[in-house]
């Protein structure tokens, strides 16, 4: 193996200032709520970095620590540890007790009530599956057991521990669940900083695309403007063997179509010019890997392989996947994956289902090994992020969740889910929960994979959950019928779908500037409620809403729309203050819980008072980022500011000060004072100067709007939309490197006072499909002053769904 080849720069080794030793057990105070405890009879402990924790050196703490009488107890300001010396660790002798709220004591082998993490697939998942644990408890502390993780050596490769030792981590960080994961990301490393690709629509579909097929495909998005920025190629891109081992034909986990390396001349003729024309309408590519049966004589680059892994190539011997091998997987990188990367492949997606018991290399020549213990997943994933990112680019790959750790190797591939109702009411909940986990890169099928059965309307759901996702990829299974090109679905439902799609790239200045945030400031893009508010114990029972950045929460709609009002319904749980609805600027009161309504184009996006939201006007094509015509979204209610970051993208020069960030700042009072600053650090990034639509969303119409450039104020036309409760302002050919300034003044208060109420009630009984009777019945209920008679007189199933809608509206305050 060549030197480095391999090798993660880590930093197992604590500072000695943080570290308690005895003869047979050594406890290293990370932080004041999180210790590591080590017990091994022979006094050698383990400095190396492990699987899951690479960087130990934290900063020096403040503790105490003393022993009487045989029991040391070791204090920080938020944890009291005591241990009984002379015996391995034990229920009888280890106890790590919380000194603030929630008070809880933990002994050694008892589990935490965990809030739970996330799980390595949804593969065949309907609906509910079981989660792996993550670092988050109600309890306020969790264990993590690494004593029997494998251990990265000095060269970059890996080793097995000796038996018998014990290496806990104790998390005490009660329910600062963010402080928590924070540390936690410090002890493991950094989510990486994604590529602006990975941000936008990625399209994919298991199918055997022909290279003119898949070429027409991406012409058609373009001409029903449709933006992607990733083209998958699932395997239908590699040829199949003809011959199969005799030994593994009766084997399960062989089938003869995963593996290959060898581009399919039948489906693309010239892959090269293939590759070249998604680079040309600005698509990255990836390609599906199913690497276990390894390299066989049919493969193109068999020759090569074979001689370098020391087999005749005139033997046709196959060269078996040995990746417990670091120069098996020098040249398995080299070899076969490089030379496409050359041509234009630009990530791989290793798409493992092949096992973790190594049957790929067994055989009365190749005995098991002792690293066997090691999961190949985690392996191959840890190999494949080091060797993509070998030449500036980002970290980038494309795979399964491998155990805590795993967000050093994004993006998360969720699996073959299956195409329910079930299936996408689950969704919600897995990503946000997967962030006590630190994975925050989670992408699923969306639209579900396989089996199941047709429902636009959910299609279109599930495309609006993929949207206010981490990522957004577009699955299917090979069944002719399960694609999800848009104008497939019913017309009316196509044109949403492709309304939606075009909503991910103009969020997409919001959506990496929450990328950036991951990694700089280590805070998920996606948070469940509990997060903001952990002792409020309605924030536990809305599992499937989440925080989608900073700015808003979502809480998704998981279910059919009701025939009769053709509208859908969410339980919301919102927090106390104001919350603006994204889309129609409603002001809502926080401290309860309600159901809303939607129809199929709406969706329930909840804007904290004051929010900020950049977005790019979508004018068409597939590129991201850093233009010309910009939108601002800001939110009535309250003091708020926003950093804005940009980049150029794919690269790691952003780590040497190439990037650009746009301070935004909203003061609120009597007036709106919305300050757009100019652009800091390397401005070269950025066009001249940008052309700003600034949209003021729960806004009552103001008496005037005001703009200051260059000192200079002038008063500007500006548009109001009742219906929206929106105010716009354009403010054009400012430069990136000049303040404007936009000041609405209001006539008796700025925030919105839900005065659209009304009409909106009469067009939720104008469109519902009951009897008109019973129409003007509700009507002229609610002309009245008291409306509680209505909810007693009308008792039919479909007219209870009409008044809960309309309840809803009852329920906002109008001022």
């Amino acid at each position: 193996m060549k030197k480095g080849r391999f090798k993660w720069e880590t930093r197992g080794k604590a500072l000695a200032e943080n570290i308690v030793a005895g003869a047979d057990y050594r406890f290293t105070v990370l932080t004041p709520k999180m210790i590591r405890m080590e017990y091994a009879e022979d006094g050698i402990f383990e400095d190396r970095a492990s699987q899951k924790f690479f960087y130990r050196d934290f900063s020096a703490n403040d503790f105490s620590s003393v022993k009487e009488n045989g029991v040391l107890k070791i204090e920080t300001s938020d944890i009291l540890l005591e241990y009984t010396e002379g015996k391995r660790f034990c229920r009888e002798n280890l106890s790590v007790a919380l000194k603030n709220f929630p008070a809880s004591v933990w002994r050694f082998g008892e589990n935490a009530d965990q809030l739970k993490g996330t799980a390595q697939t949804l593969d065949l998942a309907n609906g509910e599956i079981p989660l792996q644990d993550g670092v988050c408890s109600r309890n306020g502390y969790t264990v993590i057991d690494d004593s029997d993780s494998l251990v990265l050596t000095d060269d970059g490769w890996f080793d097995i521990r000796e038996e018998g030792k014990q290496d806990i981590y104790f998390f005490g960080y009660g329910h600062g669940y963010l402080e928590c994961v924070k540390d936690y990301y410090r002890l493991t490393g950094a989510p990486p900083l994604l590529p602006d690709y990975a941000l936008g629509n990625w399209w994919s579909r298991y199918y055997n695309y022909t290279q003119e097929e898949y070429c027409a495909l991406i012409e058609r998005f373009e001409r029903e403007n449709i933006p992607f920025s990733v083209a998958v190629v699932d395997m239908g891109w590699h040829t199949q063997p003809k011959d199969i081992p005799e030994n593994r034909i009766d084997d399960p986990r062989n089938n003869p179509g995963w593996t290959g390396y060898t581009w399919n001349k039948e489906l693309f003729p010239d892959y090269k010019a293939f590759l070249k024309f998604l680079k040309v309408h600005n698509l990255k590519t990836t390609l599906n890997l199913h690497p276990a049966q390894g390299v066989g004589c049919h493969e193109v680059m068999y020759e090569k392989m074979a001689r370098a892994c020391g087999i005749n190539p005139e033997s046709r011997k196959l060269v078996k996947f040995d990746c417990l091998n670091p120069e098996f997987m020098e040249h398995y990188f080299d070899i076969i994956h490089h030379p496409y990367e050359e041509d234009g492949v630009d990530f791989w997606w290793l798409d493992w289902q092949q096992g973790s018991d190594y049957w790929w290399v067994h055989d009365e020549t190749h005995p098991a090994s002792p690293l066997e213990k090691m999961n190949p997943l985690w392996l191959l994933n840890h190999l494949h992020i080091l060797d993509i990112s070998r030449n500036g680019k980002r970290p980038m790959f494309f795979s399964r969740y491998s155990g805590l750790g795993s967000h050093r190797y994004p993006v998360g591939f969720s699996g073959d889910t299956v195409v329910t109702w079930e299936s996408l009411d689950f969704q919600p909940y897995f990503t946000a929960n997967a962030s006590n986990a630190g994975y925050s890169w989670w992408s699923h099928d969306i639209g579900g994979h396989r089996e199941g059965y047709r429902d636009d309307e959910m299609v279109v759901r599930w495309m609006q959950l993929g949207v206010l996702s981490p990522i957004n990829r577009l699955h299917s299974a090979i069944n002719l019928f399960t694609g999800k090109e848009p104008w497939n679905l019913h017309p009316y439902l196509a044109e949403i779908a492709k309304k939606w799609l075009r909503f991910r790239y103009k969020l997409f200045p919001y959506i990496y500037t929450m990328n950036y945030r991951n990694h700089a400031e280590l805070t998920p893009m996606i948070l469940p409620m509990y997060y903001s508010h952990p002792e409020k114990d309605a924030a536990y029972s809305c599992p499937n809403q989440y925080w989608f950045g900073s700015e808003f929460f979502v809480s998704p709609i998981t279910e059919k729309a009701n025939r009769t009002t053709f509208l859908a319904k969410s339980r919301v749980w919102f927090p106390k203050g104001k919350w603006i609805d994204a889309f129609n600027g409603f002001v809502y009161s926080g401290d309860r819980e309600t159901d809303v309504y939607r129809t199929v184009e709406q969706y329930p996006i909840f804007a904290k008072a004051g929010a900020i939201v950049p977005m790019e006007r979508f004018e068409g094509g597939n590129s991201l980022g850093r233009k010309t015509d910009m939108e601002l979204y800001v939110f009535a209610g309250a003091d708020n500011t926003f950093t804005m970051y940009e980049d150029e993208g794919e690269y790691s020069r952003f780590e040497n000060g190439v990037w650009a960030k746009t301070n935004i700042e909203l003061k609120w009072g009597d007036a709106a004072e919305i300050k757009i600053c100019a652009a800091e650090g390397d401005r070269s990034l950025l066009p001249e100067k940008r052309n700003w639509t600034v949209k003021l969303r729960g806004f009552k119409r103001p008496q005037c709007v005001k703009i200051s450039t260059n000192g200079i104020e002038s008063e500007a036309e500006f548009g109001y939309d009742e219906e929206h409760a929106t105010v716009t302002v354009a403010v054009n050919g400012i430069g990136t490197d000049s303040d404007v300034k936009i000041i609405c003044i209001g006539n008796n208060g700025l925030l919105y006072d839900n005065s659209f109420t009304r009409q909106r009630i009469f067009n939720i009984i104008l469109h519902s499909q009951i009897g008109y009777p019973t129409k003007m019945k509700v009507w002229e209920y609610l002309k009245r002053p008291v409306h509680n008679r209505l909810f007693m007189t009308c008792t039919e199933p479909e007219q209870q769904v009409l008044l809960r809608a309309v309840e809803e509206m009852l329920g906002l305050e109008e001022k």
